[in-house]
Protein backbone atom coordinates (compact mmCIF):
# COMPACT_ATOMS: atom_id res chain seq x y z
CA UNK A 1 0.00 0.00 0.00
CA UNK A 2 2.92 2.55 0.94
CA UNK A 3 4.34 2.58 -2.79
CA UNK A 4 1.09 2.85 -4.32
CA UNK A 5 1.18 6.15 -1.86
CA UNK A 6 4.27 7.41 -3.01
CA UNK A 7 2.92 6.64 -6.56
CA UNK A 8 0.07 8.75 -6.14
CA UNK A 9 1.95 11.35 -4.09
CA UNK A 10 4.35 11.71 -7.13
CA UNK A 11 1.61 12.05 -9.63
CA UNK A 12 0.38 14.79 -7.55
CA UNK A 13 3.03 16.56 -7.49
CA UNK A 14 3.44 16.52 -11.42
CA UNK A 15 0.14 17.71 -11.67
CA UNK A 16 0.45 20.69 -9.45
CA UNK A 17 3.93 20.87 -11.49
CA UNK A 18 1.32 20.95 -14.35
CA UNK A 19 -0.74 23.14 -13.18
CA UNK A 20 1.37 25.74 -11.92
CA UNK A 21 2.91 25.92 -15.03
CA UNK A 22 -0.29 25.60 -17.23
CA UNK A 23 -1.05 29.20 -15.22
CA UNK A 24 2.12 31.08 -17.15
CA UNK A 25 1.26 29.38 -20.64
CA UNK A 26 -2.33 29.60 -20.96
CA UNK A 27 -4.35 31.68 -23.53
CA UNK A 28 -4.68 35.06 -21.59
CA UNK A 29 -1.27 36.19 -21.49
CA UNK A 30 -1.52 39.39 -23.84
CA UNK A 31 1.83 39.82 -24.78
CA UNK A 32 5.57 40.05 -23.97
CA UNK A 33 6.93 43.38 -23.37
CA UNK A 34 10.61 44.55 -22.53
CA UNK A 35 8.54 47.17 -20.01
CA UNK A 36 5.05 47.44 -18.76
CA UNK A 37 4.17 50.62 -17.19
CA UNK A 38 1.41 49.90 -14.48
CA UNK A 39 -1.23 52.93 -14.27
CA UNK A 40 -2.48 55.26 -17.02
CA UNK A 41 -2.82 58.40 -14.79
CA UNK A 42 -0.78 61.67 -16.20
CA UNK A 43 2.80 60.46 -14.29
CA UNK A 44 2.55 56.71 -15.97
CA UNK A 45 1.39 57.70 -19.12
CA UNK A 46 3.69 60.64 -19.43
CA UNK A 47 6.63 58.22 -18.49
CA UNK A 48 5.52 55.36 -20.60
CA UNK A 49 5.42 58.43 -23.60
CA UNK A 50 8.88 59.39 -22.62
CA UNK A 51 10.67 55.96 -22.56
CA UNK A 52 8.85 54.95 -25.92
CA UNK A 53 10.23 58.02 -27.88
CA UNK A 54 13.63 57.48 -26.65
CA UNK A 55 13.43 53.93 -27.27
CA UNK A 56 11.39 53.07 -30.45
CA UNK A 57 12.47 49.45 -30.44
CA UNK A 58 11.52 48.70 -27.07
CA UNK A 59 7.91 47.53 -26.42
CA UNK A 60 6.17 48.77 -24.18
CA UNK A 61 3.01 48.73 -22.45
CA UNK A 62 0.25 50.61 -19.93
CA UNK A 63 -2.05 48.54 -17.91
CA UNK A 64 -4.64 50.72 -16.69
CA UNK A 65 -7.67 49.57 -14.33
CA UNK A 66 -9.99 51.39 -15.35
CA UNK A 67 -12.08 51.82 -18.60
CA UNK A 68 -10.16 55.10 -19.64
CA UNK A 69 -7.10 56.96 -18.57
CA UNK A 70 -6.47 59.73 -16.21
CA UNK A 71 -9.84 58.24 -14.14
CA UNK A 72 -8.78 59.11 -10.91
CA UNK A 73 -6.60 62.39 -9.49
CA UNK A 74 -5.55 62.76 -13.12
CA UNK A 75 -9.39 63.62 -14.09
CA UNK A 76 -10.14 64.74 -10.47
CA UNK A 77 -8.05 67.96 -10.25
CA UNK A 78 -8.47 71.88 -10.49
CA UNK A 79 -6.58 72.33 -14.07
CA UNK A 80 -4.17 74.33 -13.07
CA UNK A 81 -1.23 74.97 -14.54
CA UNK A 82 1.41 75.97 -11.55
CA UNK A 83 4.58 78.38 -11.54
CA UNK A 84 6.56 76.93 -8.87
CA UNK A 85 6.22 79.53 -6.26
CA UNK A 86 5.19 77.45 -3.10
CA UNK A 87 8.09 75.00 -3.06
CA UNK A 88 11.13 74.95 -0.90
CA UNK A 89 14.30 76.21 -3.03
CA UNK A 90 16.34 73.70 -4.23
CA UNK A 91 14.03 70.56 -3.87
CA UNK A 92 13.11 68.69 -6.63
CA UNK A 93 9.52 70.07 -6.17
CA UNK A 94 10.55 73.61 -7.16
CA UNK A 95 12.47 72.71 -9.67
CA UNK A 96 10.35 70.29 -11.85
CA UNK A 97 7.38 72.53 -11.68
CA UNK A 98 9.30 75.03 -12.85
CA UNK A 99 10.52 72.76 -15.41
CA UNK A 100 7.31 71.43 -15.97
CA UNK A 101 5.27 74.57 -16.55
CA UNK A 102 7.57 75.71 -19.82
CA UNK A 103 7.72 72.10 -20.83
CA UNK A 104 3.71 72.32 -20.68
CA UNK A 105 2.88 75.46 -22.72
CA UNK A 106 5.38 74.13 -25.29
CA UNK A 107 3.56 70.68 -25.64
CA UNK A 108 0.09 72.62 -25.15
CA UNK A 109 0.96 74.75 -28.44
CA UNK A 110 2.93 72.36 -30.53
CA UNK A 111 -0.26 69.83 -30.01
CA UNK A 112 -2.49 72.61 -29.95
CA UNK A 113 -4.48 71.79 -26.74
CA UNK A 114 -6.90 74.89 -25.60
CA UNK A 115 -5.32 76.58 -22.63
CA UNK A 116 -5.91 80.05 -20.96
CA UNK A 117 -2.86 82.00 -19.32
CA UNK A 118 -5.17 83.61 -17.04
CA UNK A 119 -2.40 83.79 -14.12
CA UNK A 120 -2.74 83.55 -10.26
CA UNK A 121 -2.92 86.43 -7.37
CA UNK A 122 -1.45 85.04 -4.28
CA UNK A 123 -3.34 87.15 -1.84
CA UNK A 124 -2.35 88.78 1.63
CA UNK A 125 -5.81 89.88 3.87
CA UNK A 126 -4.02 90.77 6.81
CA UNK A 127 -0.72 91.83 8.01
CA UNK A 128 0.63 88.70 8.96
CA UNK A 129 0.27 87.06 5.90
CA UNK A 130 2.07 90.34 4.42
CA UNK A 131 4.90 89.02 6.13
CA UNK A 132 4.58 85.47 4.59
CA UNK A 133 3.90 86.38 1.76
CA UNK A 134 7.14 88.05 1.77
CA UNK A 135 8.77 85.25 2.49
CA UNK A 136 7.08 83.89 -0.15
CA UNK A 137 7.72 86.15 -2.80
CA UNK A 138 11.87 85.45 -1.60
CA UNK A 139 11.08 81.29 -2.38
CA UNK A 140 9.48 82.19 -5.88
CA UNK A 141 12.48 84.20 -7.18
CA UNK A 142 14.74 81.38 -5.71
CA UNK A 143 12.72 78.91 -7.87
CA UNK A 144 13.19 81.43 -11.44
CA UNK A 145 9.58 81.41 -11.23
CA UNK A 146 9.07 83.69 -14.23
CA UNK A 147 7.81 87.42 -14.28
CA UNK A 148 6.51 86.87 -10.93
CA UNK A 149 5.44 90.66 -9.18
CA UNK A 150 4.65 91.64 -5.67
CA UNK A 151 1.58 94.07 -6.66
CA UNK A 152 -0.55 96.50 -3.72
CA UNK A 153 -3.98 96.58 -3.05
CA UNK A 154 -4.65 98.96 -6.58
CA UNK A 155 -3.31 96.49 -8.69
CA UNK A 156 -4.75 93.93 -6.92
CA UNK A 157 -8.07 95.65 -7.79
CA UNK A 158 -6.60 95.79 -11.38
CA UNK A 159 -5.92 92.22 -12.14
CA UNK A 160 -9.32 91.35 -10.42
CA UNK A 161 -11.80 94.33 -10.08
CA UNK A 162 -13.83 92.40 -7.27
CA UNK A 163 -11.05 91.14 -4.90
CA UNK A 164 -9.74 92.78 -2.27
CA UNK A 165 -6.49 92.55 -0.34
CA UNK A 166 -3.60 94.26 1.38
CA UNK A 167 -0.83 93.27 -0.79
CA UNK A 168 -0.62 90.58 -3.73
CA UNK A 169 2.51 87.91 -5.82
CA UNK A 170 0.92 88.12 -9.45
CA UNK A 171 1.58 85.08 -11.37
CA UNK A 172 1.23 85.58 -15.05
CA UNK A 173 1.82 82.36 -16.32
CA UNK A 174 -0.02 80.68 -13.95
CA UNK A 175 -2.48 78.94 -16.42
CA UNK A 176 -5.46 76.35 -16.87
CA UNK A 177 -6.24 73.38 -18.54
CA UNK A 178 -7.86 69.88 -18.71
CA UNK A 179 -5.74 67.62 -17.76
CA UNK A 180 -7.35 64.72 -18.59
CA UNK A 181 -7.21 65.94 -21.91
CA UNK A 182 -3.26 66.46 -21.63
CA UNK A 183 -3.27 62.78 -20.41
CA UNK A 184 -5.17 61.65 -23.65
CA UNK A 185 -3.09 63.13 -25.65
CA UNK A 186 0.27 61.82 -23.92
CA UNK A 187 -1.37 58.16 -24.97
CA UNK A 188 -2.01 59.05 -28.46
CA UNK A 189 1.53 60.01 -28.60
CA UNK A 190 2.99 56.83 -26.83
CA UNK A 191 0.61 54.66 -28.99
CA UNK A 192 1.46 56.32 -32.25
CA UNK A 193 5.05 55.43 -31.26
CA UNK A 194 4.54 51.96 -30.93
CA UNK A 195 3.41 50.91 -27.29
CA UNK A 196 0.47 49.51 -25.84
CA UNK A 197 -2.17 50.43 -23.60
CA UNK A 198 -4.68 47.95 -22.29
CA UNK A 199 -8.01 49.33 -20.14
CA UNK A 200 -9.88 47.29 -17.45
CA UNK A 201 -6.73 45.47 -16.46
CA UNK A 202 -6.37 45.73 -12.75
CA UNK A 203 -2.94 44.21 -11.58
CA UNK A 204 -3.57 41.53 -8.87
CA UNK A 205 -0.40 40.08 -8.56
CA UNK A 206 3.61 39.99 -9.85
CA UNK A 207 5.10 36.98 -9.98
CA UNK A 208 8.52 34.55 -11.68
CA UNK A 209 7.63 33.56 -15.10
CA UNK A 210 9.07 29.80 -14.79
CA UNK A 211 8.69 28.85 -18.28
CA UNK A 212 10.18 32.00 -20.03
CA UNK A 213 13.62 33.27 -18.93
CA UNK A 214 13.50 36.08 -21.40
CA UNK A 215 10.28 37.96 -19.86
CA UNK A 216 11.08 36.46 -16.30
CA UNK A 217 8.18 38.53 -14.75
CA UNK A 218 4.46 37.96 -15.26
CA UNK A 219 2.13 40.40 -14.23
CA UNK A 220 -1.65 39.09 -13.25
CA UNK A 221 -4.84 40.82 -13.79
CA UNK A 222 -8.04 40.40 -11.74
CA UNK A 223 -9.87 39.00 -15.27
CA UNK A 224 -7.77 36.35 -15.70
CA UNK A 225 -5.35 38.53 -18.36
CA UNK A 226 -1.74 38.51 -18.40
CA UNK A 227 1.60 40.31 -19.52
CA UNK A 228 4.79 38.94 -19.51
CA UNK A 229 7.70 41.80 -19.32
CA UNK A 230 11.12 41.74 -18.73
CA UNK A 231 10.91 45.09 -16.21
CA UNK A 232 7.76 46.91 -14.42
CA UNK A 233 7.68 50.54 -13.65
CA UNK A 234 4.06 51.40 -11.34
CA UNK A 235 2.64 54.55 -10.94
CA UNK A 236 -0.25 54.21 -9.08
CA UNK A 237 -1.18 56.76 -7.52
CA UNK A 238 -3.77 56.39 -4.94
CA UNK A 239 -3.18 52.38 -5.20
CA UNK A 240 1.11 52.67 -5.39
CA UNK A 241 1.93 51.09 -1.94
CA UNK A 242 -0.37 48.66 -2.58
CA UNK A 243 1.01 47.54 -5.81
CA UNK A 244 4.85 48.13 -3.82
CA UNK A 245 3.62 45.68 -1.29
CA UNK A 246 2.68 43.15 -4.06
CA UNK A 247 6.50 42.67 -4.54
CA UNK A 248 7.57 42.99 -0.71
CA UNK A 249 7.68 46.59 -0.20
CA UNK A 250 7.53 47.59 3.22
CA UNK A 251 3.66 49.55 3.79
CA UNK A 252 5.50 53.17 4.43
CA UNK A 253 5.10 55.43 2.70
CA UNK A 254 1.33 55.03 2.80
CA UNK A 255 -0.97 56.59 1.24
CA UNK A 256 -3.90 58.07 2.69
CA UNK A 257 -6.96 59.59 0.35
CA UNK A 258 -8.00 63.07 1.39
CA UNK A 259 -11.11 64.08 -0.95
CA UNK A 260 -11.30 67.83 -1.51
CA UNK A 261 -14.95 69.27 -2.07
CA UNK A 262 -15.33 72.32 -4.41
CA UNK A 263 -18.17 74.74 -4.57
CA UNK A 264 -19.60 76.18 -8.07
CA UNK A 265 -19.39 79.78 -8.69
CA UNK A 266 -23.55 80.45 -9.94
CA UNK A 267 -23.46 81.82 -13.95
CA UNK A 268 -24.21 84.82 -12.83
CA UNK A 269 -21.00 85.92 -10.72
CA UNK A 270 -18.47 84.50 -12.72
CA UNK A 271 -17.53 87.12 -14.18
CA UNK A 272 -16.05 88.28 -10.39
CA UNK A 273 -12.87 85.63 -11.36
CA UNK A 274 -11.03 86.34 -14.22
CA UNK A 275 -8.04 84.42 -12.72
CA UNK A 276 -6.82 81.92 -9.98
CA UNK A 277 -7.02 83.78 -6.55
CA UNK A 278 -4.98 81.85 -3.89
CA UNK A 279 -4.81 82.00 -0.21
CA UNK A 280 -1.09 83.08 1.27
CA UNK A 281 -0.09 79.37 3.08
CA UNK A 282 -0.36 79.18 6.97
CA UNK A 283 2.34 76.97 7.80
CA UNK A 284 0.40 75.52 11.12
CA UNK A 285 -1.43 73.52 8.87
CA UNK A 286 -1.11 70.62 6.28
CA UNK A 287 -3.14 71.58 3.28
CA UNK A 288 -3.06 75.43 1.25
CA UNK A 289 -6.76 75.93 2.02
CA UNK A 290 -9.76 77.17 -0.48
CA UNK A 291 -9.26 79.49 -3.50
CA UNK A 292 -10.72 80.37 -6.44
CA UNK A 293 -10.19 78.81 -9.85
CA UNK A 294 -11.32 79.40 -13.39
CA UNK A 295 -12.29 75.95 -15.84
CA UNK A 296 -11.93 76.12 -19.82
CA UNK A 297 -15.88 75.61 -19.55
CA UNK A 298 -16.35 78.48 -17.97
CA UNK A 299 -17.22 77.68 -14.66
CA UNK A 300 -15.49 78.73 -11.66
CA UNK A 301 -14.80 76.10 -8.77
CA UNK A 302 -14.15 77.22 -5.12
CA UNK A 303 -12.11 75.70 -2.88
CA UNK A 304 -11.06 72.80 -2.11
CA UNK A 305 -11.27 71.65 1.67
CA UNK A 306 -9.96 68.21 2.85
CA UNK A 307 -11.84 65.88 4.23
CA UNK A 308 -11.18 61.86 4.94
CA UNK A 309 -12.14 59.58 2.51
CA UNK A 310 -13.74 56.64 3.31
CA UNK A 311 -12.61 54.70 0.32
CA UNK A 312 -9.43 54.93 -1.77
CA UNK A 313 -11.64 56.30 -4.54
CA UNK A 314 -14.50 57.73 -2.50
CA UNK A 315 -15.15 61.11 -4.05
CA UNK A 316 -18.97 61.16 -1.96
CA UNK A 317 -19.29 60.77 1.44
CA UNK A 318 -21.21 57.77 0.52
CA UNK A 319 -18.37 56.14 -0.94
CA UNK A 320 -17.68 53.86 1.62
CA UNK A 321 -14.84 50.58 2.38
CA UNK A 322 -15.05 48.83 5.18
CA UNK A 323 -11.47 47.11 4.93
CA UNK A 324 -9.91 50.38 3.50
CA UNK A 325 -11.00 52.76 5.69
CA UNK A 326 -10.35 50.24 9.06
CA UNK A 327 -6.29 50.65 7.11
CA UNK A 328 -6.24 53.89 7.33
CA UNK A 329 -7.87 53.96 10.46
CA UNK A 330 -5.41 52.03 12.43
CA UNK A 331 -2.49 53.52 10.05
CA UNK A 332 0.25 54.82 12.43
CA UNK A 333 1.09 57.63 10.49
CA UNK A 334 -2.78 58.86 10.01
CA UNK A 335 -3.07 58.31 14.08
CA UNK A 336 0.07 60.69 14.52
CA UNK A 337 -0.77 63.17 12.07
CA UNK A 338 -4.76 63.02 13.12
CA UNK A 339 -3.42 63.80 17.19
CA UNK A 340 -1.58 67.00 15.64
CA UNK A 341 -4.13 68.55 13.50
CA UNK A 342 -7.22 67.05 15.36
CA UNK A 343 -8.76 70.85 15.23
CA UNK A 344 -8.20 71.33 11.28
CA UNK A 345 -9.89 68.43 10.66
CA UNK A 346 -12.38 69.33 12.70
CA UNK A 347 -12.78 72.74 11.02
CA UNK A 348 -12.62 70.77 7.53
CA UNK A 349 -15.72 68.64 8.26
CA UNK A 350 -17.64 71.62 9.39
CA UNK A 351 -17.11 73.36 6.03
CA UNK A 352 -18.20 70.05 4.26
CA UNK A 353 -21.09 70.16 6.19
CA UNK A 354 -22.23 73.78 6.24
CA UNK A 355 -21.68 75.18 2.94
CA UNK A 356 -21.85 78.81 4.46
CA UNK A 357 -18.48 77.95 6.87
CA UNK A 358 -16.78 77.49 3.23
CA UNK A 359 -17.94 80.81 1.96
CA UNK A 360 -16.76 82.91 5.04
CA UNK A 361 -13.43 81.96 4.08
CA UNK A 362 -14.04 82.60 0.11
CA UNK A 363 -15.08 86.01 1.45
CA UNK A 364 -12.66 87.29 3.15
CA UNK A 365 -11.23 88.18 -0.88
CA UNK A 366 -14.47 88.51 -2.50
CA UNK A 367 -16.51 89.95 0.02
CA UNK A 368 -20.08 89.93 -2.33
CA UNK A 369 -19.67 86.45 -2.77
CA UNK A 370 -22.89 84.97 -0.64
CA UNK A 371 -24.01 81.34 0.28
CA UNK A 372 -27.09 81.89 -2.31
CA UNK A 373 -24.32 82.22 -5.07
CA UNK A 374 -22.74 78.37 -4.62
CA UNK A 375 -24.03 75.06 -5.06
CA UNK A 376 -22.08 71.94 -4.56
CA UNK A 377 -20.14 70.89 -6.64
CA UNK A 378 -17.14 67.99 -8.23
CA UNK A 379 -14.71 66.63 -5.88
CA UNK A 380 -11.57 65.24 -6.38
CA UNK A 381 -9.08 62.85 -3.94
CA UNK A 382 -5.40 63.09 -3.17
CA UNK A 383 -2.80 60.15 -2.67
CA UNK A 384 -1.15 62.17 0.16
CA UNK A 385 1.77 59.74 1.17
CA UNK A 386 2.04 59.37 5.02
CA UNK A 387 5.52 58.20 7.12
CA UNK A 388 5.42 56.65 10.07
CA UNK A 389 5.50 59.31 12.03
CA UNK A 390 2.89 60.99 10.56
CA UNK A 391 4.78 63.78 8.50
CA UNK A 392 3.58 64.43 4.70
CA UNK A 393 6.39 63.19 2.43
CA UNK A 394 6.80 65.83 -0.30
CA UNK A 395 9.63 64.48 -2.30
CA UNK A 396 9.33 61.31 -4.82
CA UNK A 397 9.97 58.46 -3.88
CA UNK A 398 10.98 54.68 -4.91
CA UNK A 399 11.36 51.43 -4.56
CA UNK A 400 12.28 48.07 -5.20
CA UNK A 401 10.78 45.19 -3.84
CA UNK A 402 12.46 42.89 -1.04
CA UNK A 403 14.70 39.84 -1.84
CA UNK A 404 16.60 38.68 -5.08
CA UNK A 405 14.34 37.44 -7.35
CA UNK A 406 13.80 39.17 -10.87
CA UNK A 407 10.09 40.18 -9.05
CA UNK A 408 11.67 42.49 -6.90
CA UNK A 409 15.23 43.37 -8.60
CA UNK A 410 13.58 44.35 -11.93
CA UNK A 411 10.01 45.88 -10.97
CA UNK A 412 10.55 49.93 -9.69
CA UNK A 413 7.48 51.89 -7.80
CA UNK A 414 7.32 55.28 -8.13
CA UNK A 415 5.48 55.56 -4.44
CA UNK A 416 5.06 58.93 -4.68
CA UNK A 417 4.94 61.92 -7.05
CA UNK A 418 3.35 65.13 -5.13
CA UNK A 419 1.38 68.03 -6.36
CA UNK A 420 1.97 69.84 -8.71
CA UNK A 421 2.28 65.95 -10.33
CA UNK A 422 0.42 67.09 -13.35
CA UNK A 423 2.38 70.34 -14.37
CA UNK A 424 5.29 68.38 -13.72
CA UNK A 425 4.08 65.68 -15.71
CA UNK A 426 6.72 65.99 -18.33
CA UNK A 427 9.85 67.30 -16.56
CA UNK A 428 9.08 63.99 -14.00
CA UNK A 429 8.64 61.56 -16.64
CA UNK A 430 12.21 62.56 -18.17
CA UNK A 431 13.49 62.26 -14.51
CA UNK A 432 11.71 58.51 -14.26
CA UNK A 433 12.53 57.46 -18.19
CA UNK A 434 16.51 58.44 -16.48
CA UNK A 435 16.23 55.88 -13.92
CA UNK A 436 14.70 53.36 -16.32
CA UNK A 437 18.02 53.64 -18.39
CA UNK A 438 20.09 53.39 -15.23
CA UNK A 439 18.77 50.85 -13.27
CA UNK A 440 17.03 48.56 -16.16
CA UNK A 441 18.26 49.43 -19.58
CA UNK A 442 21.62 50.06 -19.08
CA UNK A 443 22.42 46.80 -16.76
CA UNK A 444 20.15 44.96 -19.44
CA UNK A 445 22.94 45.75 -21.97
Amino acid sequence: MLPSLQILGAYKNVFRSSVKRSIFDWAGVKGKYDLVVVGGGIIGMASAREIQLRHRHLKVAVLEKEEKLAFHQSGHNSGVIHAGIYYKPGSLKAKLCVEGLHLSYKYFDRKRIPYKKCGKLIVATNELEVERLMDLYKRGLANNVPDMQLVDEDKIQEIEPYCEGLKAIWSPHTGIVDWALVTESYGNDFKSAGGHIFVNFKVKKFAETPTDAEYPITVFGSNEDAVRTKYVLTCGGLQSDKLAELTGCKQSPSIVPFRGEYLLLAKNKTHMVRGNIYPVPDPRFPFLGVHFTPRMDGSVWLGPNAVLAFKREGYRWSDFNPFELMNTLSNRGFLRMASKYIGFGLGEIAKSAYIPLQVKELQKFIPYITEFDVERGPSGVRAQALDDMGNLVDDFVFHFGEGDSCVAKQVLHCRNAPSPGATSSLAIAKMIADKIDNEFLKKGK
